[in-house]
């Protein structure tokens, strides 16, 4: 979340942003409350203290053997004051808190304003778009008829957008994530995580998922006594394993920490989405390889540019055409400063597919989550700058291998990063 004091202290810039993200706010609610709520205090500090000084009268006037009861009565009646003032105190603060939590991370300064995904930048290509002198066939075609994936059987089992890879299909899903993580762990200096696929509401709310997004969340567990215990499948191995470190404080010595995680990633999306959701495009439970970063302020942009190439690295050598894009404001998650979308070429249907978002949430998630460093011994703790990106995720990876890399006759080859990983199998058919 966004600190309270810059808030109040930059309340014009923080509705600015909330125009050009184009997402609605309780501000004028939140400053009011705000206000109070440093009245109260103010004014709750200033009763105790003569609460205090009227008590040291009392005990005094008692030691003396001299009658104290018509001040006794008064501090009574004070003190009941107090306990009342406290009280609504609180709840003043429940409910700022509460309005915290809908307020997206302010838009780092190159964030280009925007209306529309066509108002996103791009930065970079990478990679010749292919040419195929023979008609191209979709991947849900090749899939199928290689018998690698099965729509309508992982429907039957599950629900509409779910789907059961097999045979062929399975190596292929599990070589990829095999060959991911040991790229980002030998290679670019992760260690690798197996966190839980659940994870509970505080954990959720940590991240930023809850309570913007929490619709679009699988929830397994429900007590209406005790919220905090409800679980929800993760959408993103992001949730877990930032909040490796929530409520805790770091060493300074320790950054910048880098891990990764393979997990599946559970989203329900409910809505319509046009074209993209034929095939593997848009499915509710996808593997994925994650990438989280752990850094001080000053070295999170500088983090942030090398978590985008060490995600770039691995279509690079898959020999994925690609191109980088940045986010405008509309378009930016709620919880990222910045942000890079990698989208890799599908052939087959002509258009680009997101298959990392690479982001700088700065203190947005250590806020929330309570996740903290000091630089040196006895130094004040400061709030850590978190950062993640997929690298990558399937099965839109998928969708762009079996396009790229199918041969007239029907058969895919695999590129020759991946075929050890398969056994030796050069292709598939």
């Amino acid at each position: 979340m966004i600190d309270l004091k810059f808030i109040r202290e930059n309340t014009e810039d923080v509705r600015q942003m909330l125009t050009d993200r184009h997402t609605d706010a309780d501000l004028d609610r939140l400053v009011e409350l705000d206000t109070r709520w440093r009245e109260n205090l103010t004014h709750t500090q200033s009763l105790k203290a003569h609460q205090n000084q009227v008590s040291q009268q009392i005990a005094e006037r008692k030691k003396a053997k001299q009658d104290a009861t018509e001040t006794i009565t008064e501090m009574r009646k004070l003190s009941q004051e107090i306990k009342e003032l406290t009280a609504e105190t609180n709840t003043t603060k429940t409910e700022i808190d509460t309005i915290l939590l809908t307020i997206p991370n302010m838009p780092e300064a190159s964030t280009p304003i925007g209306t529309s995904e066509d108002d996103n930048i791009e930065i970079k290509t990478w990679g010749e778009l292919p040419n195929f002198d023979f008609e191209l066939k979709p991947h849900w075609e090749i899939a199928d008829q290689l018998d690698i994936v099965d729509f309508q059987r992982g429907a039957k089992v599950a629900g509409s957008n779910f789907v059961l890879f097999k045979g062929l299909g399975a190596r292929l899903e599990r070589a990829l994530i095999q060959f991911m993580l040991d790229l980002h762990t030998t290679q670019h200096g992760y260690t690798e995580i197996s966190p839980p696929f659940l994870a509970n509401r505080p954990t959720m709310t940590g991240t930023g998922q809850i309570p913007k997004l929490e619709t679009d969340m699988y929830r397994c567990d429900r007590d209406e006594e005790n919220p905090d215990s409800d679980l929800f499948l993760i959408p993103t191995a992001e949730v877990p394993v930032t909040n490796i470190f929530a409520g805790e404080i770091l060493s300074g010595d320790e950054l910048p920490i880098y891990y990764t995680a393979y997990t599946p990633c559970f989203r329900r999306e409910a809505g319509a989405y046009g074209k993209d959701t034929r095939g593997l495009q848009r499915i509710h439970q996808f593997d994925k390889v994650e990438m989280v970063k752990f850094t001080t302020p000053e070295n999170s942009y500088a983090e942030h540019e090398t978590l985008l190439a060490n995600a770039e690295s691995v279509l690079q050598a898959l020999g994925l055409p690609y191109r980088v894009v940045q986010h405008c404001t509309v378009e930016l998650s709620f919880a990222a400063a910045k942000c890079y979308d990698i989208e890799v070429w599908a052939p087959a249907q002509q258009w680009f597919l997101e298959v990392s978002s690479c982001s700088n949430f700065e203190a947005f998630q250590a806020r929330r989550a309570n996740i903290r460093f000091r630089r040196e011994a006895g130094a004040r703790p400061e709030f850590i700058h978190t950062l993640n990106a997929s690298g990558t995720a399937l099965p839109r990876v998928v969708i762009a291998l079996l396009e790229t890399y199918q041969n007239p006759d029907g058969t895919v080859r695999i590129p020759a990063v991946l075929q050890p990983y398969m056994g030796g199998i050069k292709q598939i058919g």
